[in-house]
């Protein structure tokens, strides 16, 4: 995918990446995490406006900053650069309400044919993971680099 995308800092581990929103709203910035869970290379990925009271995610607030591709295509792009350093990890992202997993399964469909050159993707049906197919609801996504 050669999409327009922010700027990235990301700390030593490559856990963590902050690029800021331009547009109408002005300049947000946002956070993208990668926490490891119990399951050993099984990471969620974490994203949203950077709190400046907390320095944590804050996965509701709604920026409506007319850059949402961009944003999105920002966030894919770590997912790159982790899977580099980490090429074990298999990466679990959901949406934090319906219409933003809806929004995810939407963008890997428009690009899933340049995401499977480097990854297998699985979405989530009920309570079983399967191969991800256009069109097709899913409650959240799996992700491991080829």
């Amino acid at each position: 995918m050669n999409l327009e995308k922010y700027p990235l800092k990301s700390d030593q581990l490559q856990l963590t990446f902050e690029f800021e929103s331009i547009g109408p709203q002005g300049k947000v910035r946002k956070m993208i995490q990668y926490n490891e869970s119990e399951i050993p290379h099984f990471f969620h990925l974490g994203f949203g406006d950077l709190n400046p009271e907390t320095g944590e995610v804050d996965d509701l607030a709604v920026t409506n900053n007319g850059d949402t591709l961009k944003i999105l295509v920002t966030v894919a792009s770590t997912i790159y650069v982790f899977t580099k350093k980490y090429p074990q990890a298999w990466v679990y992202a959901i949406g934090s309400n319906n219409a933003r997993t809806r929004l995810y399964r939407i963008g890997i469909s428009k690009y899933i044919a340049s995401i499977q050159h480097d990854f297998e993707i699985f979405g989530l049906k009920d309570t079983t993971w399967v191969s991800f197919q256009k069109e097709e609801d899913y409650t959240a996504f799996l992700i491991k680099r080829k």
